[in-house]
């Protein structure tokens, strides 16, 4: 960063991980902007403010943002609570964002369009590291305006994009005629959209966890609206993976939450369809007709679309990015996050090294750094961004010396990269999904 150290590091994303990046390059003396496309801190986790986390707060917080809250006199959540969305917002990111030295960087209603070198799309070489980006911003009303900076990390997570309910890759066909008909990925469904499912049919299409929170507050809801069913289609031959492993799960509230929903589903409550990999839709007057690759169908007024993420490049057209072709990670960190044969718990720690494309000086980190792996941790995000803060600051050693600390095992490592270190299995948060 040399060469253009007087600009900013842009930060696309005021969400847990892009505030945590602004901390740490606060507390590396470097300068900084985030653009923000929802209109506070914190917006797309305002969407599912009503889910509690599986994780206790000690494993939501990232500690050089904790250090500036304690500063200004912040009192910290009680450590092994487990914290819905809407407190992780308005206990931590809301008050975090609104810390002078972050409030006065923070641009909200700022969608980021487009990132680029200034003068240069991504067929030119030449002094190409050396030429500072342009990341093009529409601003609330409809402005759109060129910020030049230093380097970009982009923290913006994949919760706009979810993935289609198409077996394929593809949405199903009809999917685009019966998005009226589709809820949102987390609805709250007995409280904020209730009247969208009270006694209503309704599918939840999934095999995550973001499935298994819906289906129990359906099942809540249905004892107060008796009309209420409630449908569940896996794609696989069972749904064991979401049951987890009951009380000997390492995150207590997730097996539970596991627990629960197979005795639901024993009792009737809910009714589980296996192996229902969906091929098409069709939208007709009163319902949706939900037609599976094996020709079996099924009916609904509302489909609740639990199938995952995967993150959208679109912005990123014009840079230099070398992406794994399975997932869309950076190249190196794919393989070790591929969950066909990973879960969170057994990715080694990873930092700027891992996370780095040939463009140099930018950064995805976060939920998007995964690409379509949905076994992300919060704790794994904050570990990244401190370590390409020491990067952009030139502190290659504390870059490359990554540690990460799970609530299964305490801290797991404390290793230079790409040392593999295998974990436990353990998923801490509740908004992944999966077919």
């Amino acid at each position: 960063m040399d060469s253009v150290k007087n600009l900013p590091v842009a930060i696309i994303g005021a969400g847990p991980v892009g505030l945590a990046t602004a901390a740490h390059l606060l507390e590396r003396g470097l300068k900084f902007v985030i653009f923000e496309a929802g209109p506070t801190a914190g917006s797309a986790i305002e969407e599912w403010r009503h889910i509690r986390l599986f994780s206790p707060w000690r494993f939501n917080l990232d500690a050089a943002a904790v250090r500036l809250l304690e500063a200004s006199g912040w009192d910290s959540p009680r450590p092994t609570a487990l914290p819905y969305g809407g407190e992780l917002v308005d206990n931590y990111l809301a008050l975090l964002a609104a810390l002078p030295a972050i409030s006065s960087q923070l641009q909200t209603g700022a969608r980021v369009i487009a990132v680029t070198r200034a003068g240069m799309d991504k067929t030119h070489t030449r002094n190409r590291e050396n030429t500072p980006f342009i990341v093009r911003v529409e601003h609330t009303g409809g402005e759109v305006r060129d910020h030049t900076v230093a380097a970009v990390i982009d923290a913006s997570g994949t919760w706009s994009t979810r993935n289609p309910l198409g077996t394929s890759g593809l949405p199903a066909i009809g999917e685009s005629a019966a998005a009226d008909r589709i809820s949102p990925p987390l609805p709250d469904v007995t409280g904020r959209d209730r009247a969208s499912f009270a006694g209503r049919r309704v599918l939840v299409i999934g095999a995550g966890h973001s499935a298994a929170n819906t289906l129990i507050n359906l099942a809540d809801l249905s004892k107060e609206e008796p009309g209420t069913t409630i449908l569940w289609a896996v794609r696989g031959p069972s749904a064991e993976k979401v049951y987890g492993g009951g009380d000997a799960d390492g995150l207590p509230a997730r097996g539970q939450l596991g627990s629960r929903l197979r005795r639901l589903v024993e009792a009737g409550t809910i009714d589980l369809h296996t192996g229902f990999g969906i091929s098409s839709l069709k939208t007709l007057d009163t319902h949706v007709s939900i037609e599976a690759v094996d020709g079996r169908t099924l009916d609904a007024d509302v489909i609740v679309p639990c199938t995952g993420f995967r993150p959208d490049l679109d912005i990123l057209r014009e840079l230099r990015l070398n992406l794994d072709a399975a997932v869309e990670a950076p190249v190196e960190l794919g393989p070790l996050i591929d969950p066909e044969f990973h879960s969170c718990g057994t990715v080694q720690p990873h930092g700027a090294r891992l996370l780095a494309h040939p463009e140099k000086d930018f950064y995805m980190v976060g939920m998007k750094s995964y690409g379509r792996a949905p076994t992300f941790l919060l704790a794994t995000g904050y570990e990244q961004v401190r370590s390409v803060a020491a990067a952009l600051a030139g502190d290659r050693e504390a870059a490359d010396t990554v540690h990460l600390e799970l609530p299964e095992t305490g801290v797991c490592s404390a290793v230079p990269e790409p040392v593999l270190v295998g974990f436990p299995t353990g998923q801490a948060h509740g908004r992944s999904g999966e077919q």
